[in-house]
């Protein structure tokens, strides 16, 4: 086991593959499998951290959440988390969805990097997703509605009105599922854009 005295150990991985030609250019699957075992190892020898770059159009891992999730259920100690996930690519609400399964999968130990964009290999590839509408050549503002939507959806907040012929009038529903360790909309600490000390659930920007 590592140090205890030692305050946090991490590992930050691009999830670079190649097309699988030799036993040391590992295609996209035996990078992501290659991702749990290592993840799966330093849980075991007391690794604080296991986080993964997120960038698309490039050979290196692109859709964090199910590695994390496979990781996630492979592990009992390790916080897991993205450095960083660029927003001008997601659904917010969808995100919101996803971030909370793998908080509940995990056990409460998730740590997402949330950034307004970086360059990435692609122009305005964000477009191709179908976002669209961005008067920033750099597509920030996007970025920036697009996380204060998720903010308040991991809160907790009503997003949307229901059917009424289905829950009657006046009932507004939020995403599901929600974990409770993400700060409540209703009553509890609101939800912060600045990752805390110790162990993850909160979003940072950068």
């Amino acid at each position: 086991m590592l140090d205890h005295g030692m305050k946090a150990f991490g590992f930050l991985s691009f999830g670079h593959y190649g097309s699988g030609s030799g036993p040391h250019d590992p295609d996209a699957g035996a990078m992501l499998r290659d991702a749990i075992d290592i993840a799966q190892g330093a849980d075991d020898l007391g690794v604080n951290g296991a986080y993964f770059r997120v960038h698309h159009f490039a050979r290196q891992a692109a859709s964090p959440m199910p590695l994390l999730s496979a990781i996630a259920a492979r592990t009992s100690r390790i916080e897991v988390g993205t450095g960083v996930i660029d927003m001008r690519y997601e659904n917010p609400l969808q995100l919101a969805e996803e971030a909370a399964a793998l908080d509940l999968i995990s056990g409460r130990r998730i740590a997402l990097g949330i950034s307004r964009g970086s360059p990435e290999p692609a122009q305005r590839g964000w477009e191709a997703f179908g976002y669209t509408g961005s008067t920033d050549p750099r597509g920030a503002d996007l970025a920036r509605e697009k996380f204060a939507t998720f903010m308040r959806a991991v809160s907790g907040e009503r997003m949307v009105d229901a059917d009424p012929a289905q829950f009657g009038p006046g009932v507004r529903l939020r995403v599901e599922p929600h974990s409770p360790a993400w700060p409540s909309a209703s009553g509890g600490a609101p939800a912060r854009a600045t990752r805390p000390p110790g162990r993850g659930r909160s979003a940072s920007t950068s």
